[in-house]
């Protein structure tokens, strides 16, 4: 291993130790299963914002945009990045406060939780298959996370994948153990920070490596439809493909996922004061559409780069590997830009970091709070539900890990089917629990039932038929859930006179 990179895993060492820190700094706050799980709901407006878009955005924001973009021009990736900057801003608008108001009303801790409580489901059935369909789509989604740390140093050092995603599953793991909810929303802030900075180094790094931002764009302009919104790049066929209405709609359809993502919708229930999210917002929908527009503009740098011969061809997943190989450049320049680098990768660590911490966060609290605790109704002392929570984290991990093995896979693909997954099973019932009280548990399960069906059944059935079929699964499965949801609410009794007067309760503080 050279000096250089020897310097940059000390830059990375030094982030992870820092990580490993503030973990064991908030162990010491977390004194219940609800301060591990939600953080006393005493999350500032800022960390309020940069811990949800940080957890959002993982591995995917810089190795999975790039990628795409690379490949096959700025439409793909372009649209994408409008739809999450949309949804973005309107879950943060529509959701976020009534949902910080309900879920504290009804003294919820997490989704499935407040589902549940919304619903007064005795039962526990309905937060049962709340907490498996969190349960099914997160262990994918942390695995895209461990892949994407294992290409990483693979790719860079080459270390073993195997290995490399060992050691980040263990890093991640430590400190959210650990800090529980408090750790990984404090260690995303800071990840945020980190992802922004790598960011700006490398657009600034690549464009000058690539000879200029002329010769970036004349390389793209030279290339059949890779800067059209309407056109896509073969490079097999070195041509240009249509890129039509259907297609950005269904590549737009990204946006519809937020209302459905437990990992962020748990943050909108942690800030500590309602009013102050309006500066989250704003602070979230400014970092979303910088660092999306960013990143897909990478990508077109890193071709450009790739033609000048600053950094090999890449083709199929090792696209996604982009700003791995611009920071391994970076590094031969000399020892302070090594360690430059050596940022660069820890943010792409951050990234996954950040996504994969608050994903087994969720992923454990399902199961211990809502699958042990509530279903099987196994009563647990403080002591044991936090020792039960440690050790689902594990298992959970440990799958991830398993189901990540394949060093081919791609990061991007198996993040679009987990946020479809969650995009349609909660999305259409959280809206519809927040703003339409004659929504009922019935309604809201068939609706999860429907949406999470519907994914499969779209994705690895009706989609292998092509033309309008073969759109993102997400957007089909989507309104399947909202109209299975409103049909059968709608011919099932009405809620009880209480969920009613909760609900209007709600509504009237929302308003004040």
């Amino acid at each position: 291993m050279s000096n250089s990179e020897m310097i940059m895993l000390c830059a990375i060492g030094l982030y992870m130790a820092f990580t490993l820190f503030i973990g064991i700094k908030s162990s010491r706050e977390n004194n219940n299963v609800g301060d591990f799980y939600l953080g006393g709901r005493r999350l500032g407006p800022i960390v309020t914002a940069m811990s949800a878009e940080a957890s959002d955005m993982s591995g995917w924001l810089l190795m999975g945009l790039p990628g795409v973009a690379y490949l096959s021009g700025i439409a793909d990736a372009g649209w994408t990045a409008i739809g999450l900057a949309i949804g973005t801003y309107v879950n943060w608008l529509l959701v976020a406060k009534r949902l910080r108001k309900y879920s504290a009303k009804c003294e919820a801790i997490t989704v499935p939780d407040f589902f549940a409580a919304r619903y007064r489901d005795k039962t526990n059935i309905l937060v049962g298959v709340a907490a498996v369909i969190i349960v099914v789509f997160f262990i994918p989604y942390t695995a895209s996370g461990f892949s994407a740390c294992g290409k990483l140093f693979s790719s860079l050092f080459n270390i073993d994948y195997h290995i490399a995603m060992i050691i980040s599953g263990i890093v991640i793991l430590s400190y959210t153990s650990l800090g529980g909810f408090l750790a990984a929303s404090k260690t995303d802030l800071v990840q945020s920070i980190v992802m922004s900075i790598a960011l700006v180094i490398v657009l600034s790094f690549g464009i000058g490596s690539a000879g200029g931002i002329g010769e970036v764009i004349d390389n793209a302009k030279s290339l059949p439809g890779y800067l059209g919104m309407t056109t896509s790049y073969d490079a097999a066929a070195d041509a240009s493909s249509d890129y039509g209405l259907l297609t950005i709609i269904s590549t737009m359809a990204w946006g519809l996922g937020y209302f459905g993502m437990p990992h962020i919708l748990l943050r909108f229930m942690a800030i500590e004061d309602s009013r102050k999210l309006k500066l989250s917002r704003r602070i979230a929908s400014v970092w979303v559409v910088i660092s999306l527009a960013v990143a897909t503009f990478i990508g077109v740098i890193g071709l450009a780069m790739s033609k000048a011969g600053e950094i090999p061809q890449l083709e199929g997943s090792d696209s996604e590997t982009v700003i791995v190989k611009i920071a391994h450049t970076l590094s031969d320049y000399n020892y302070l830009f090594a360690f430059v680098a050596g940022i660069i990768l820890a943010g792409i660590f951050a990234s996954t970091m950040s996504t994969a911490d608050s994903q087994l966060l969720a992923a454990s609290s399902s199961v211990s709070e809502n699958i042990i605790g509530r279903v099987f109704g196994v009563k647990l002392s403080a002591k044991a539900q936090m020792l039960a929570a440690r050790i689902t984290l594990v298992v959970i991990a440990v799958i991830g890990i398993i189901l990540a093995w394949d060093p081919n896979s791609s990061v991007f693909k198996i993040v679009s089917f987990a946020w479809a997954g969650f995009g349609a099973t909660f999305g259409p019932v959280m809206l519809l629990a927040l703003f339409w009280k004659r929504s009922n548990k019935w309604g809201a399960m068939a609706g999860m039932l429907t949406g999470g069906a519907m994914v499969f059944i779209w994705k690895f059935a009706i989609s292998k038929a092509g033309g309008v079929f073969a759109i993102y699964e997400l957007l089909p499965a989507f309104i399947c859930a909202c109209l299975v949801n409103v049909i059968v609410s709608l011919l099932t009794p009405a809620p009880e006179q209480e969920i009613l007067d909760e609900f209007e309760a709600v509504k009237a503080e929302i308003k004040e």
